[in-house]
């Protein structure tokens, strides 16, 4: 069974490795690209992961922050004790409210759909984040309309009927190793710990 589940990891983490690129790409047209192959040229030293990736409490517009950030400075090392933010809805924060619009974020919810339902499920998303386009998947796969057998994706393979919140931690992850410059999957990521986050 960790065999399996290690494989299945590996697979959502390729595929995502490749589509994270792709939406960053198209939604931010940073310059240069984000080289769908490369992850040396993710992270932070790439101003769209870097804005994607940066706590949502520190402003990454913000030249200090974004050079704290990068040199590792006192009060701007990125740890698991914040919220990165790609899990915001428009990538923005309310600084009064963290809670509003978390794990509404654009990415994270193309992420869901990609691993979850399939990548093409997730080239229009909207942001609107309550799930439910999950269980319309589910439904719009097993009624084809042509009678065809139409290959099942994961949400129906798991028996997925709504999202969890442990489905929301896993895609979370996975979006944010996308995002970074680190090339092999790891627990502790410097000083970001995927297991607390």
């Amino acid at each position: 069974l960790r065999h399996g589940a290690d494989s299945a990891q590996g697979d959502d983490t390729s595929k995502l490795k490749t589509l994270v690129a792709e939406w960053v790409n198209r939604e931010f047209k940073p310059d240069p690209l984000v080289d769908p192959d490369d992850k040396h040229s993710r992270g932070f030293t790439n101003d769209a992961c870097g804005r994607l990736l940066c706590p949502a409490e520190l402003d990454w517009n913000d030249p200090i922050v974004r050079t704290g950030i990068r040199d590792r400075s006192e009060g701007h090392v990125v740890t698991d004790l914040s919220f990165p933010t790609y899990l915001y809805d428009k990538y923005t924060t309310n600084l009064d409210d963290l809670e509003e619009g978390l794990f509404k974020g654009k990415i994270l919810i193309q992420g869901y759909k990609a691993v979850f339902t399939s990548p093409s499920s997730a080239k229009d998303v909207e942001g609107d984040g309550d799930g439910t386009d999950v269980i319309q998947n589910n439904r719009r796969a097993r009624k084809n309309l042509s009678g065809l057998k139409v290959k099942k994706h994961v949400a129906q393979i798991i028996n997925m009927r709504k999202v969890t919140p442990r489905s929301i931690a896993y895609i979370a992850c996975q979006v944010r190793f996308a995002l970074s410059s680190v090339t092999s999957w790891w627990s502790v990521d410097g000083d970001f710990d995927y297991v607390q986050f």
